[in-house]
């Protein structure tokens, strides 16, 4: 586990009330394979390569674009 002095964050998803939102992290001492760290408001985490979050977000965009042309 990566030190948590050593997280970068990078986003905060929400942020509007005190709930401990969800937020997105760069471990830089972390391995590669596990360099991006999401802790959810549970205080859970999920870590993941850089590919990995690529992935997520390509697919992500591809179903937002998708569902954009089913609505009339």
């Amino acid at each position: 586990m990566a030190d948590p002095g050593s997280m970068e964050p990078v986003a905060t998803f929400c942020g509007n009330c005190n709930c401990g939102c969800p937020q997105l992290f760069v471990a830089e001492t972390a391995p590669a394979e596990r360099g991006i760290v999401i802790n959810d408001d549970f205080a859970q985490q999920a870590r993941m390569s850089a590919g990995q979050v690529g992935s997520l977000v390509e697919d992500a965009e591809a179903a937002s674009r998708t569902s954009l042309l089913r609505v009339k």
